[in-house]
């Protein structure tokens, strides 16, 4: 009786069977050696340095060794060959006695020149005849000179000039980079560069742009930066900032507009509160009597003058230094008296 787990249809092989072999065959193929590589050492050198051609994973049963200059295999470009068995280096039509070859493969330079620069490659043959080829790089440079700025008018007004700076150099394989203010100069818009990053063209300048302009010249081992160019923006003071915008001028003008109304305001409200407290001092002042009133019965001779009298409250205060000696009761301690001024 077949067990419950075994496949229905025996014909059918499941994908994840079919997986796992595909992935059982890939690793059988792969290769049991590592793969033979060269390294420079250093990756970039400077001219007149020594570099090294090292050789990765040359074959255990190495037989020979051939080093050729150029990506092909010619007699004619051979440098040096390695013989196993004899520990023999054996010189080529290509060898400028500035090479040396070591038993494990590597390659050495010594005081490396511009024309050194290119491919070279190593053939390896084993024992077994059968060979391996591989291709390395040498890469030598130059140091870079230091190179000069030149302006097409340091003196420039804004919104109206454009300014055109050239980075003068006569290296070769350099890469030119500009500065500002001693940073790495940010692009905008009004920037543009030449194809070579030699040219740098601002239309139109800002008063933003007043400060040190500076080129760069370098390569994979140096650097050189022209010496500063200071402009020199002039502009006019009732031109608008260039910071601003259209719609941020107006919301300054919104808000100056604003805080003139409030400020108006405020003031005509203090105004306005400071007069009516004198109109009612005013009025309070209207409603005392009239000491005309009071003084009908004391006019002189000329009908139409008027005598103003006024009167006064006039409160004594004694106290009584002996006793009543009547029964009447005695007057109060305090008494008003009334006294008529007359004035004239």
């Amino acid at each position: 009786m077949e067990s419950p787990s075994v496949p229905a249809h025996r014909g059918c092989v499941p994908w994840q069977g079919l997986l796992l072999a595909a992935s059982i065959l890939t690793l059988w193929s792969l290769p049991t050696t590592a793969q033979l590589t060269i390294e420079s050492v250093p990756p970039n050198a400077a001219e007149g340095k020594d570099v090294l051609l090292r050789v990765h994973n040359l074959p255990g049963n190495l037989m020979v060794c051939i080093w050729y200059k150029g990506e092909k295999i010619d007699n004619n470009l051979r440098i040096a060959s390695y013989t196993a068995h004899t520990q023999a280096v054996t010189l080529g039509p290509a060898y400028s006695q500035r090479e040396t070859m070591y038993p494990n493969g590597s390659l050495l330079f010594q005081k490396v020149t511009l024309q050194d620069t290119g491919y070279y490659t190593l053939v390896a043959l084993d024992k077994d005849a059968e060979s391996i080829q591989v291709t390395g790089q040498l890469r030598v440079y130059q140091p870079v000179g230091k190179p000069a700025l030149q302006a097409s008018n340091a003196t420039v007004t804004e919104h109206k000039d454009a300014l055109v700076l050239t980075c003068l150099t006569n290296d070769r394989g350099i890469s030119i980079r500009w500065l500002f203010k001693n940073q790495i100069l940010p692009h905008k818009h009004r920037m543009k560069l030449s194809q070579d990053n030699s040219i740098l063209t601002i239309d139109p300048v800002r008063r933003e742009d007043t400060g040190s302009f500076q080129c760069e010249v370098f390569n994979p081992i140096s650097s050189s930066k022209s010496d500063p160019l200071k402009l020199d923006v002039q502009y006019d003071p009732t031109l608008p900032s260039p910071g601003l915008s259209v719609g941020a001028m107006a919301g300054i003008v919104v808000g100056v507009l604003a805080g003139v109304a409030l400020v108006a305001a405020l003031a005509y409200f203090l105004y306005v509160r400071k007069t009516g407290g004198a109109s009612d001092q005013h009025d309070l002042t209207e409603h005392k009597p009239s000491a005309s009133n009071n003084s009908q019965g004391h006019s002189d001779s000329s009908p139409n003058k008027t005598h103003e009298v006024t009167y006064s409250l006039l409160s004594f205060s004694g106290q009584e230094s002996k006793k009543p000696t009547s029964a009447s009761p005695s007057p109060p301690a305090t008494e008003p008296v009334y006294a008529e001024i007359k004035k004239k």
